[in-house]
């Protein structure tokens, strides 16, 4: 399977009283790069998201974003002073007696007092927390990975299909060239004639000449080498997986060949395909920068 390395994914479930929301986005990116945004009491769980991306994710810039809300655990618990609210309802006795007022004291007046009752986090377990996490983020992978997938494919469509063109590019060019040192002779012959008149022509000259023409414009080994590049690159896509970084160094041989190719070879028709041929290996090179 291709993967393309932009894709969204998101998983949302209500476990064990909390409503959990997992986001994952990517975009292109020479290798992984994973950056998180989370509540920073929830950091713990950094680290432990992280290893769960890197384990199916291999290249691109992927960022996930967590929320934990809680619908039925508590946010907080309240604690009571007990000895502050004795000493404050003792106070305010004492105060009513000796100032003969009416005592109106009740709980929620001394509730009000300061440092009387305070809030704190509720306890958290965390590996429990985690465990919930873990199965909304693995909902939220398989998501982002099945977006992917779907990107992938059709990266992968429209790869074989510059390919196809690229072969079909290939097999012109070696039409063009398959005359060529038979032509240079002949023209060359011509030209000799003209300059010489009736004058024998050396032959074993006009054989010299062709020789030193054929092993300049040679490009035999450069289509092979085009050829077996092609046929490498089909395999790699069938096969599947994180293709990206040996597809991108197959695309630079292909490139490389290529220009071999237009550096000997200066035919006006040959040298209209290698531009053609160049064209699509750069429309090759520019589709593999979105593969994984």
């Amino acid at each position: 399977m291709i993967l393309s390395m932009t894709g969204y994914g998101r998983a949302q479930r209500a476990q064990n009283g909390r409503d959990i929301t997992v986001e994952l986005r990517s975009v292109n990116a020479r290798f992984l790069e994973y950056s998180s945004r989370m509540p920073r009491a929830l950091s713990f769980l950094e680290d432990p998201l992280k290893k769960l991306v890197a384990a199916r994710v291999h290249r691109g810039k992927v960022e996930l974003s967590l929320t934990v809300q809680n619908t039925q655990a508590p946010d907080a618990v309240v604690t009571v002073n007990w000895a502050l609210a004795r000493g404050y309802r003792d106070a305010m006795v004492a105060l009513s007696e000796q100032l003969e007022l009416k005592n109106d004291m009740s709980a929620a007046l001394i509730a009000q007092m300061p440092d009387v009752l305070t809030q704190t986090a509720a306890p958290l377990d965390e590996k429990a927390l985690w465990n919930d996490v873990q199965v909304v983020a693995e909902q939220a992978v398989d998501a982002f990975l099945a977006m992917r997938a779907a990107e992938g494919e059709k990266l992968k469509a429209d790869l074989l299909n510059h390919l196809d063109v690229v072969e079909n590019l290939v097999g012109e060019i070696e039409k063009k060239t398959a005359g060529r040192v038979q032509a240079y002779s002949e023209k060359l012959y011509a030209r000799l004639q003209e300059l010489l008149g009736d004058r024998n022509i050396e032959e074993s000259r006009l054989v010299t000449e062709a020789a030193i023409f054929a092993d300049k414009t040679a490009i035999d080994e450069e289509t092979v080498r085009l050829h077996s590049h092609i046929s490498q690159y089909r395999e790699i896509l069938a096969g599947g997986g994180p293709v990206g970084r040996k597809l991108d160094f197959l695309t630079q041989e292909l490139n490389r060949e290529s220009n071999t190719i237009g550096s000997k070879c200066q035919d006006v028709e040959i040298t209209r395909l290698v531009v053609e041929l160049k064209s699509e290996i750069e429309k090759l090179r520019e589709q593999i920068q979105n593969l994984e």
